[in-house]
């Protein structure tokens, strides 16, 4: 697979996003199973790509939490266990309780919400895993943006690449029920009752622990 570049030793930011978005997908997917190497030069060979670009994608999957970067020149694909997901539901609660609450109280980003949510139902109706998982983790940063806060925005998209990984991953569980629960939420924020938004919210977290934890039982390492 070709994403080419000119090798002129400057970091061609557009090229290492595409490489980013490449390499994210096939983690996602499988295609790079968790715990495997990912060798700088082979994958640069893979991706028809200098290593300048490679490296910024790298740093930025690290960042994201989908690699551990090693100091040889490769990265590893990260590995879920019962902990890594435990605490990726408690940030969420954290973050995700607390956005909602304020998108109540201040009215905010609605609209957006809306929208959101109508795309992940349009995903959901065409079927395709991966798209209803983006379009999820979509709702879910939709969510937090309501908010108005730039950190809490910050950090959701540290967790989000993690998110559409776990959503994936446990993609058989019933979206109906999620897009039922998200559309609650949205009501909730839109007569701004604080309470009832980050009522909404804990449950509909809360609610999909133990289930992604059974569903990725036979994923995660014994």
């Amino acid at each position: 697979m070709s994403l080419t570049d000119d090798d002129d030793g400057a970091v061609d930011t557009s090229l290492a996003a595409r490489i980013y978005d490449t390499v994210r997908a096939r983690i996602i997917l499988g295609d790079f199973p968790q715990g495997s190497r990912l060798p700088e030069q082979r994958l640069a060979d893979e991706l028809q790509v200098s290593r300048i670009p490679l490296r910024e994608a790298l740093s930025r999957l690290a960042a994201d939490g989908l690699v551990v970067t090693t100091h040889r020149r490769s990265a590893v694909v990260s590995s879920w266990a019962p902990g890594t997901v435990h605490d990726l539901f408690d940030a969420r609660l954290a973050l995700e309780t607390s956005a909602a609450g304020l998108a109540a109280r201040r009215l905010n980003g609605v609209a957006e919400l809306q929208r959101s949510l109508e795309r992940s139902i349009d995903e959901m109706r065409a079927g395709d895993e991966l798209g209803i998982a983006e379009a999820n983790v979509r709702f879910h940063q939709a969510l937090v943006a309501a908010a108005g806060n730039q950190l809490m925005d910050g950090l959701m998209r540290r967790i989000s690449a993690r998110m559409s990984w776990l959503f994936f991953l446990t993609a058989h569980r019933d979206h109906d029920v999620a897009c039922s629960e998200h559309s609650a939420i949205v009501g909730a924020v839109r007569l701004g009752n604080v309470r009832l938004a980050e009522t909404l919210t804990y449950a509909h977290i809360e609610t999909g622990r133990e289930p992604s934890l059974a569903a990725m039982h036979a994923l995660l390492p014994a």
